[in-house]
């Protein structure tokens, strides 16, 4: 599974332009009820597109297609109808949403150098870095199945340097 989640830090970070403004989700937009299947925003299995765009529309969706790798579509692109998966990533940096324009820009560093960065021993000794994720997996325009998931790299910073 944390290859998974590596893959899924790193596809975010790829897809992601340094430069552009995005809305950004707190730790508590992360939150899911398993025993009532909802997130916090009030989205649920079952629900459509138009649930979905409602609570998640202005935030960065990223799309899999069939298992392939994560894409940036606008939200008129992302293929509802298909079996697809959609993410909603963001990272916090000392319990903070931030943008990796952001981390970039107070970093002085390339996109290509924010996973070196937010794995780096010196950089977790002085911040705390989560990564949060919402997974919405679809089928025939209707949501089956809902996770939240985050990766700590304070926790687990040797894992993420192994991969780069």
């Amino acid at each position: 599974m944390g290859g998974v989640l590596a893959a899924l830090t790193v596809s975010a970070i790829s897809l992601t332009a340094c430069g552009k403004e995005q809305a950004l989700l707190t730790s508590q937009d992360y939150d899911y009820s398993e025993d009532m299947e909802q997130t916090s925003r009030g989205v649920s299995v079952g629900d459509d597109k138009d649930a979905f765009l409602a609570a998640y529309g202005e935030y960065e969706i990223l799309t899999s297609r069939d298992g392939s790798n994560y894409e940036l579509l606008s939200t008129e692109e992302i293929p509802f109808d298909e079996p697809i998966t959609t993410i909603l990533p963001t990272f916090m940096i000392d319990g903070m949403p931030t943008t990796l324009d952001t981390i970039c820009k107070e970093n002085e560093i390339t996109k290509a150098d924010v996973m070196t960065l937010l794995s780096s021993e010196e950089y977790l000794q002085q911040h705390t870095v989560m990564y949060y994720y919402l997974t919405f997996t679809w089928q025939d325009g209707i949501i089956t199945k809902i996770t939240s998931q985050s990766m700590n790299y304070n926790e687990d910073a040797a894992y993420y340097k192994d991969l780069q």
